[in-house]
């Protein structure tokens, strides 16, 4: 006689565990907000779109350092894009080609500009739901591992770069 009760109290049990569990999978929790010890600050974010759809979008942006040792910025990611890359402009046989760039070294209290015509993120295979006048999330990590986001504007391929 006490094997089916014991057998039903077990049930019971499990029943309440498992209501518990999808109750407060229901309950919103708040996590929070990684801390950003990357030690960047980002201004003047931009995403300017191709003028011919499926093309890359280039993003700009001026960026300051205060950490307290060197720092090297390794990636980027963009939201709303497959992948997104670091590009610089060089000179080579007196014409100017575009490519992947090495970490960019930065030393406390320096700054940098990504711009047209030099340093910036290339971003590839674009979302229609990125379009001109919203935003998008940019991420830059560096070689540490330290990451910063920040809010870059979109803009269409004919507005101020």
């Amino acid at each position: 006689m006490l094997k089916p009760l014991y057998a039903v109290l077990l049930l019971i049990g499990a029943g309440l565990g498992l209501a518990a569990c999808s109750e407060s999978a229901d309950t919103p929790v708040e996590e929070a907000a990684p801390e950003d010890n990357s030690g960047l600050a980002i201004t003047n974010g931009r995403m300017m779109l191709p003028p011919v759809a499926g093309n890359p979008a280039a993003v700009y942006f001026d960026i300051a350092y205060d950490g307290d040792a060197e720092a090297r910025l390794a990636s980027a990611y963009v939201e709303g894009a497959e992948r997104a890359e670091l590009h610089d402009m060089s000179e080579s046989g007196g014409s100017m080609t575009m490519g992947e760039m090495a970490p960019l070294a930065l030393q406390p209290g320096e700054s940098a500009r990504f711009e047209p015509g030099g340093r910036h993120v290339m971003a590839f295979d674009l979302s229609p739901e990125l379009v001109a006048g919203g935003t998008t999330e940019v991420t830059l990590t560096l070689a540490s591992g330290d990451k910063h986001s920040f809010e870059a504007e979109i803009r269409s391929a004919g507005d101020a770069r």
